[in-house]
C-alpha cells in the first residue's frame, strides 16, 4: 500500500476522533496528515519529508489558532446555554419516572431524559430543579407551589 493512502487513513481516523471530542487538537493533526499525504503522493520515497511536513503544519496551526480561539471564547461572554434556562420551568411527564429510573419530560417544545427522587406518573406537572448534560432532575409541581 502506498504511503499517501496510509496518511489519508490516519487523517480519516483523526477526523472521526475529532468529531467525537470537539477540541480542535486532533483536527490540526488530521490536517497535518493530509499535508503528509500530499507530500507522499508527490515524493513517495521521502518519508522524513512527509513526517516533517505533517508535524510543521500541525504545530503551526496549533500555535496560530490558539489566540484566535481565545478571542472567540472571550467574545461569547453573553452566551448562555439554552439548557441553563430550564431550571425553574414547568414541564409535563411524557413517560413515567420511577424512583432511581429515567423517564421523559417535555419542557417547552423539547423532551428530556429526567430523574426524580419520587415516582411521577404520566401527564403530571413538574418543575425542573437542575440540568446535567442531557438529563434533568425534576420534582412534582405541587411540591414546589
Amino acid at each position: 500500500m502506498d504511503a499517501w493512502v496510509l496518511w489519508l487513513i490516519a487523517a480519516g481516523v483523526l477526523l472521526v476522533f475529532e468529531m467525537m471530542t470537539l477540541t480542535f487538537y486532533l483536527l490540526w493533526l488530521c490536517l497535518g496528515a493530509v499535508v503528509a499525504a500530499v507530500v507522499a503522493w508527490i515524493a513517495p520515497d521521502a518519508y522524513i519529508l512527509q513526517v516533517i511536513a505533517g508535524c510543521v503544519v500541525a504545530i503551526v496551526l496549533t500555535i496560530f489558532t490558539k489566540p484566535l480561539s481565545r478571542k472567540f471564547r472571550n467574545s461569547s461572554k453573553g452566551y448562555e446555554d439554552a439548557g441553563t434556562e430550564l431550571v425553574g420551568k414547568q414541564g409535563v411527564v411524557v413517560e413515567p419516572i420511577d424512583e432511581g429510573q429515567f423517564g421523559i419530560v417535555k419542557v417547552g417544545g423539547d423532551t428530556w431524559s429526567a430523574t426524580s427522587v419520587r415516582s411521577l406518573k404520566k401527564d403530571e406537572l413538574v418543575r425542573v430543579l437542575k440540568r446535567s448534560s442531557t438529563i434533568i432532575e425534576v420534582e412534582r409541581w405541587e411540591d414546589f407551589a
